[in-house]
């Protein structure tokens, strides 16, 4: 990397700029990098191309636009017609330089599959990079765009997309100071589950070393899901499920129906009432992702992948708190809602005992979150585990004093504390005002953890096995459990967590 912060990638020359997060200036930031040709026109819908190489010096000093996405979550960057296409774009954040062998990151960003842009603040990766690696965000197909059924198009486009921006860091990162052969994948909610979707496929065999999943949802679905969905789609849309007809709609004109699709509404399912958010996930049984993932690291499919997984101790609580507008008529829904998951008689009485003074709408949060997140992310560990590999598992504890304490340890709270982001608008909102020197020093421990674990594999406990699952406990004071204490997963034993 010169002084003009221009590297020589292989498409063609890139100027960056130095990070204004920098705090010694020595993080150099490119933005907008095109590692696929922009998916429209005779593209749309169909896997990721090669981006065309260009002549010159390419200005990489602003983002690059968002993919197509509606409002439906807090963090989207909603579409318009005038935006670009060429939305298939990475952004890396280097204080390392060419010659140097830095461990590397790839951030997945979240959003519910249908939302989100590694441009948001809470993503920078100034801070990571300034610990010693070098990071890159990715943009990937969201939505309909991404993993909407279109006969005769891959389902998992946006999977596709993951996988070819990880081609693009094995050939180019070695020019920003990255080793290709220590490349970590990370992420967190959608991100966590394309992550885990990526050690499952055989698309991405070979690209990473390392992967980072935090609050993995457990939403996969089948593919008559999926073509259940496009069905419901392209009715709203008034055209056929036909590729051709799907390809000749703009896209604002598919949020539009899709936005119609997840508007529609659903009833009151046993006292309980939530509009969805999302209607995609990955889907499983093509040749993205042949086999479900816990089936798959079960049976030894990423034993060569080192893990670092976890999950919050209230994750629900953001969005019966913010996101859905969820009512629950009386406990007796809860119980409803509770044979609706799977579990077992008596599971409401549990979750009570558990936490005697909870309303029925933190308790509705506490089954909700573990059967979204909790128990998918530890049972991913275990099942890694047996499979061969090694994982590594924690859990935090610290709770957000916002709204009156009512978030406690909710899904995203993770995310400034791992970035060492904490004076972002988003922990601002979490921490309810400046972080304290506590919340400094959480952050401090969780972004060497990460350093740690992307440089060694090892963050610094004890990996799960098949006698213990060790569980690292972060809060002001953190913990650990040298087995996983949390008296409700028994009720969890005989749940099966498969793609609907």
């Amino acid at each position: 990397m010169d002084a003009e912060h221009t590297v020589r990638t292989r498409a063609g020359r890139v100027r960056g700029t130095v990070s204004q997060r920098s705090e010694n200036g020595g993080v150099t930031v490119h933005r907008g990098i095109p590692y696929a040709a922009a998916p429209f026109g005779d593209l749309r819908f169909s896997a990721p191309a090669p981006a065309p190489a260009w002549d010159g010096v390419r200005d990489c000093t602003a983002f690059g636009p968002p993919p197509p996405q509606g409002a439906q979550l807090l963090g989207a960057a909603p579409w318009n017609a005038r935006m670009s296409p060429d939305c298939l774009s990475l952004t890396v954040w280097s204080a390392a330089r060419e010659g140097d062998r830095a461990p590397v990151l790839v951030w997945i960003h979240g959003g519910a599959y249908i939302v989100g842009a590694s441009s948001e603040a809470a993503y920078d990766g100034t801070g990571l990079a300034e610990s010693g690696l070098v990071v890159v965000g990715v943009n990937y197909r969201v939505g309909f765009e991404g993993f909407g059924h279109v006969p005769g198009r891959p389902d998992n486009r946006g999977l596709l997309d993951q996988a070819a921006a990880l081609r693009w860091v094995r050939d180019n990162v070695a020019a920003f100071g990255g080793d290709p052969d220590n490349v970590t994948v990370a992420g967190e909610s959608a991100g966590a589950g394309s992550v885990v979707c990526l050690m499952a496929s055989p698309v991405a065999d070979g690209l990473f070393r390392r992967a980072i999943a935090h609050s993995v949802p457990g939403d996969m679905i089948t593919p008559d899901t999926a073509r259940s969905v496009s069905e419901r789609v392209a009715g709203a849309a008034g055209v056929p499920l036909d590729a051709d007809a799907l390809a000749a709609l703009a896209p604002e004109a598919v949020l539009e129906a899709v936005d119609a699709v997840l508007s529609a509404p659903s009833g009151s399912s046993g006292g309980v009432r939530a509009k969805a958010f999302t209607c995609f996930a990955p889907v499983v049984g093509g040749p993205e992702l042949p086999l479900p993932p816990l089936e798959a690291v079960a049976g030894g499919a990423a034993a060569g992948v080192d893990l670092l997984t976890g999950h919050n101790a209230h994750e629900y609580r953001l969005f019966t708190e913010l996101g859905q507008s969820v009512e629950i008529d009386d406990e007796a829904a809860l119980e409803l809602t509770a044979a609706r998951l799977g579990l077992g008689e008596g599971a409401v009485a549990a979750y009570r005992a558990a936490d005697p003074a909870a309303s029925p709408r933190l308790l509705y949060a506490a089954i909700q979150g573990d059967a979204v997140f909790g128990e998918y992310t530890v049972r991913l560990a275990e099942a890694h585990a047996s499979g061969g590999g090694r994982a590594h598992l924690f859990r935090l504890a610290f709770e957000s004093p916002a709204l009156g304490g009512r978030l406690g340890a909710c899904h995203a709270l993770d995310l400034p504390f791992a970035f060492g982001n904490l004076d972002t608008d988003l922990a601002l909102f979490l921490l309810d005002g400046k972080p304290t020197e506590a919340h400094t020093a959480l952050s401090g421990r969780m972004v060497a953890a990460w350093r740690d674990f992307a440089a060694t594999g090892d963050p610094g406990w004890p990996a799960v096995t098949a006698g213990a699952t060790a569980v690292k406990v972060w809060d002001v004071e953190d913990a650990l459990s040298s087995a996983d204490a949390e008296p409700l997963r028994a009720l969890w034993s005989e749940v099966p967590l498969t793609p609907r």
